[in-house]
């Protein structure tokens, strides 16, 4: 039987990889790169997620292998709390803590359970044809290859989403967004997120030993140096905020630090047709406020599965797929959009609206993450 071609050895293609393996169906992934992404930088994985990668069996080892807390919520640069959330009724609306992990331990706990055979490295795909019987994918060396049907997990500028979407362009945010992994002990330092002229800082355990950042500042587009600059730079614009944000850059090494400008695109109109679909980045990037990226790329995976698994053909279960997933995806990037744009807001008008987003009440404020991130806002079967 011709194979399932995923497009892209990332989390959302990993997942979905590791989903239908569980389940008896073959696939092929098709990865441009020559190896997985051992990129310095950590993922948040909120319950949502956990409760997905619970479903195919690896929650445990995410969990073994990450650290887990709740944020005490929002401060401002000099320390003051915007809005404190008390853990314990943060975590019962949640259903348990938030995971940060790096991101090359969770895309190497995904692999663990693929076939080796089954991830095909060094192969760009440029080309998706559809026909009545087949898709043909089509790559970068001239060659091709037959599949059942083809599902795009490259991320936001996909070329499974531009072959649904011709007009699809993605889009410079205004700012740029830097994450990082610092060899340093909160001891006891309750993790925040926080506010401040320009952009965020935030900032998780990852062990006993290690803490997950991450931050953003309004910035030109395209201005990334080597990664000693970029500490350098950060630390002069977070010289004021306050601690232990300086030493979190500080115990940050080189090595360790990503920078990417930040881009979005408008959700694909089209997230399926026929054979070929879409799923995490490819059809709904979002900025990166709640932390929700990675944590909805790993549920898409799990539903299609379980929808592939259901229906009577695969566009059937692609049709249903973009059916169900739009809605909850969709409040999603409303809510991060609006986020960055209170946290980048300029001029007169920032310091009243970070008041603004200070007094709204903590069980409502803890109410919307958890309709969004919650243990139970991962869809039953």
């Amino acid at each position: 039987m011709r194979p399932i071609v995923i497009v892209g050895a990332g989390i959302a293609g990993l997942a979905l990889a590791a989903a239908l393996q569980r389940r008896g169906a073959p696939v092929l992934v098709l990865e441009a790169h020559d190896r997985l992404s051992t990129a310095g930088a950590g993922i948040s994985l909120w319950p949502n997620a956990l409760a997905a990668l619970d479903e195919i069996g690896l929650g445990a080892p995410v969990r073994e292998a990450g650290g887990a807390a709740i944020s005490g919520g929002i401060r401002r640069a000099d320390g003051r709390w915007l809005r404190h959330v008390d853990p314990a009724r943060a975590q019962a609306a949640l259903g348990e803590p938030v995971v940060a992990i790096h991101r090359a331990d969770l895309l190497a706990i995904l692999a663990s359970v693929v076939d080796a055979g089954a991830i095909r490295f060094a192969t760009k795909v440029e080309q998706i044809a559809p026909s009545t019987s087949e898709v043909t994918v089509g790559m970068a060396d001239g060659s091709s290859l037959a599949a059942r049907a083809v599902v795009g997990a490259d991320g936001v500028g996909s070329v499974a989403a531009r072959h649904l979407n011709p007009r699809v362009a993605r889009r410079y945010a205004g700012y740029t967004a830097w994450r990082g992994i610092a060899e340093h002990n909160l001891r006891g330092i309750e993790p925040s997120q926080t506010w401040g002229p320009g952009g965020e800082f935030g900032f998780l355990p990852m062990g006993p030993h290690r803490t997950y950042w991450f931050a953003t500042q309004h910035a030109p587009e395209g201005q990334r140096r080597e990664p000693e600059r970029e500490l350098a730079h950060l630390s002069r614009i977070y010289a004021n905020w306050h601690p232990p944000i300086g030493e979190l850059i500080e115990a940050t090494e080189p090595g360790n630090l990503l920078r990417h400008d930040v881009h979005d695109r408008p959700a694909a109109r089209t997230w399926s047709a026929g054979p070929v679909t879409l799923i995490g980045d490819a059809a709904h990037p979002m900025r990166p406020h709640l932390g929700q990226g990675g944590c909805q790329a790993l549920i898409d995976a799990v539903v299609l599965a379980r929808l592939i698994a259901q229906a009577d053909t695969l566009p059937a279960a692609f049709a249903q797929f973009a059916a169900r997933r739009r809605g909850d995806t969709g409040r999603a990037i409303r809510t991060s959009a609006i986020l960055g744009s209170v946290i980048h807001s300029r001029g007169p008008l920032r310091p009243l609206l970070h008041a603004l987003a200070g007094v709204t009440p903590q069980v409502v404020a803890v109410r919307a993450m958890a309709t969004i991130a919650g243990r139970h806002a991962f869809p039953a079967p």
